[in-house]
């Protein structure tokens, strides 16, 4: 009878337990769980994976994805706080009555019980740390923490969390701010420190209480020691390196640059970029420097990339983004500008590519009016008859805007536009004075559109994010003309100090003083140098060649030892001094030099049309011409196909298959021409 009551007890006991093991189970399973993802602040990465600029997450707090972290720092991390980390369930019974016995002994708490999981749970809710109460809600979070997680993502979530003092949180921000570096490579003294910090991070916060830091490192370098974890020489070592002592500033590379992409990437944690680390920081610095002696709120903006590519490497929006005197907010690098005399060369380049110029062309720079505006050189002197070559170089307005007459003002705006431009004008419509810099445009774009060029004609969209620079699909004119103009813009004097013929350049200072630009480019980079201030306030005595030039130099000096070579002239290039030039390329003439009454007899293109799709099988193509003064010299992308013509209609062998600009000119100088593209 009585075994049988024994057995009957048992089953009830046995019944119990299962009854409390379910009744366990039920209790963790419903467990209120916190958010189980941080907010982590966005982080802004160069080429090579290294941080630009990291941001804070909304309530001001930095909070960053660790990444990869040392595992000597996760060795003593769990050595010291949770050795059994692997094997329990969220709550080590065994630190539990540990942690009582020696409360016991002593009379007062000696160690906490609190697993790993335990303080994640602790962090995810902000909890308190010393009431039973806390300490059960994260015993029951821990558990079921334990049933959601795997042990991998809870030790990543106290990796995010884990308190450093002040607005710091989990070991990457940590580590950035009191050794300026990541935390995949630590020495043990550092590791050790960034595992004590935890327990008190106010009280023993390096920058504040350098001594109080440096006892709570020593504690878990000797408890590691004691443990074997850490041989005593290695202990000895680590406790005599020194304590930081001061918190660092998170790095802040391409400020601008991170704050624009993180804007247009809205839910992005990690955001790659093509910008080299090492040269945005020169940039910086030449940034920085190149403003320091001017008087008022002068700022500055640079933009370097690979024009082979289309790869920003380097984009500095202003020389101090922190000052907000000189409005250092303002991106100098998407501010619209006017560009000075840095458009000329696309004028030269469509005159050249349309058959009115050649580099050697005789033109006149002397006083003259365009309706009602008396345009004036930079000087106010006059040259007189000069090569285009030489008004280039000296940057004049008389010869460019009489060439930007011929072509058409609008013309210009269109090439601009394809090369990727945004162009804003003032009046709303193109004048003559677009070619003098009357419009609007970003420094970004203005350095796109001289990587057209650079590309002997050919476009590229520019852009600092991985896989967006694309080439674009419509030329802005022949490779012939762009290697002319390029020709022309290498042989320009360099400043003071720098090597010849390193770049194809030019420069640029708008009116008024407001602004003063170099662009320039060898075989592979384009880059442009902006100065002035953001309110588009005058800087007197601000000249684009005696500013902006030796930064522009210098930048190349940064970026290389040698430049890249630039590109040789394209086969059907003609280059020939003026007197050997076909006739109507000795001398320009404008499209209405002749008397109104001849006008009607001008030379007019019949057949093919202007934009027309025209089958030319091997390059042979029919044209008709009405009108003009014969002989006739035809020009393909610039280039002669046939002189001294006296017919008006011809067979013309030209390149192709392709885009051609094809334009013919009489015995008088006048032209006329058309675009086509050739099947």
């Amino acid at each position: 009878m009585l075994r049988r009551s024994g057995l009957i007890w048992a089953v009830v006991a046995l019944t119990a337990l299962a009854a409390a093991r379910d009744g366990f189970d039920a209790w963790v399973a419903a467990t209120d769980l916190p958010p189980l993802t941080p907010e982590l602040g966005v982080e802004v990465v160069a080429r090579d994976g290294s941080l630009l600029r990291a941001f804070q997450v909304s309530d001001g707090r930095w909070r960053l994805d660790p990444g990869p972290v040392d595992p000597g720092f996760v060795a003593l991390l769990l050595g010291y706080e949770d050795r059994r980390f692997y094997d329990h369930a969220g709550v080590d019974p065994w630190a539990v009555l540990r942690a009582g016995g020696q409360a016991l002994r002593a009379g007062h708490i000696v160690s906490g019980g609190s697993t790993l999981t335990m303080q994640v749970a602790r962090l995810l809710e902000e909890g308190p740390t010393g009431k039973v109460s806390g300490k059960i809600r994260q015993a029951r979070v821990a558990l079921a923490l334990e049933r959601r997680l795997s042990k991998p993502e809870i030790l990543q979530l106290y990796l995010e969390l884990a308190p450093y003092g002040g607005n710091l949180e989990g070991v990457r921000a940590a580590s950035l701010a009191y050794f300026g570096k990541e935390p995949r490579r630590l020495t043990e003294a550092e590791a050790a420190l960034l595992v004590a910090l935890p327990q008190s991070p106010e009280a023993r916060r390096p920058d504040r209480a350098p001594e109080l830091a440096r006892a709570a490192r020593d504690r878990v370098l000797a408890l590691m020691a004691a443990r074997g974890v850490l041989a005593p020489d290695r202990v000895r070592a680590a406790q005599s390196e020194a304590i930081p002592s001061r918190r660092r500033a998170f790095p802040a590379l391409a400020p601008h640059l991170a704050a624009r992409l993180m804007r247009a990437k809205p839910g992005a944690i990690r955001i790659e970029t093509t910008i080299d680390a090492a040269l945005q920081r020169a940039a910086e610095r030449l940034a920085a420097r190149a403003v320091s002696g001017l008087a008022g709120q002068v700022s500055a903006g640079i933009v370097l990339a690979d024009h082979q590519t289309g790869e920003i490497l380097a984009e500095v929006g202003a020389a101090n983004w922190r000052d907000g005197e000189s409005d250092g907010f303002v991106d100098m690098t998407q501010a619209l500008r006017s560009p000075g005399s840095t458009l000329k060369p696309f004028v030269y380049a469509l005159a050249f590519d349309e058959g009115l110029a050649h580099p050697e062309t005789l033109i006149e720079d002397r006083p003259m009016a365009f309706g009602s505006w008396r345009p004036q050189n930079f000087d106010r002197q006059f040259r007189g008859t000069i090569t285009m070559r030489e008004a280039l170089w000296q940057s004049l307005n008389l010869p460019v805007v009489q060439l930007t007459q011929a072509i058409g003002p609008a013309r210009l705006l269109a090439t601009l536009r394809r090369a990727g431009a945004r162009v804003v004008l003032p009046g709303g419509q193109p004048g003559l004075a677009v070619a003098l810099g009357g419009l609007g445009i970003s420094l970004e774009d203005l350095v796109a559109a001289y990587a057209g060029l650079a590309r002997l004609g050919r476009p590229i969209t520019l852009s600092a994010e991985p896989g967006l620079a694309q080439p674009r699909s419509e030329p802005l004119f022949s490779a012939v003309s762009a290697w002319q103009v390029m020709d022309i813009l290498s042989g320009l004097t360099p400043p003071p100090g720098a090597a010849p013929n390193r770049l194809a350049w030019k420069t640029g200072t708008s009116y008024g003083n407001r602004d003063a630009l170099a662009v320039g480019f060898d075989g592979r980079h384009v880059a442009g140098v902006w100065l002035g201030r953001p309110d588009g306030t005058p800087v007197p005595g601000a000249f684009g060649g005696e500013l902006a030039a030796p930064i522009l130099f210098e930048l190349f000096d940064r970026l290389k030892r040698a430049p890249d070579p630039l590109p040789p002239p394209p086969p059907a290039t003609l280059m020939v001094d003026n007197p050997h030039l076909p006739q109507p390329l000795q001398r320009y003439r404008p499209r209405d030099a002749v008397f109104a009454e001849t006008a009607p007899d001008a030379p007019e293109l019949t057949f093919p049309p202007d934009g027309a799709e025209v089958e030319a099988p091997g390059g042979a193509l029919a044209v008709k011409l009405r009108g003009g003064t014969p002989p006739f010299t035809w020009l393909a992308d610039g280039r002669p196909v046939a002189l001294a013509l006296r017919a008006r209609e011809t067979v013309l062998q030209l390149p192709g298959p392709g885009f051609v600009a094809l334009s013919v000119i009489d015995a008088k100088g006048r032209s006329a021409g058309v675009q086509l593209r050739l099947r």
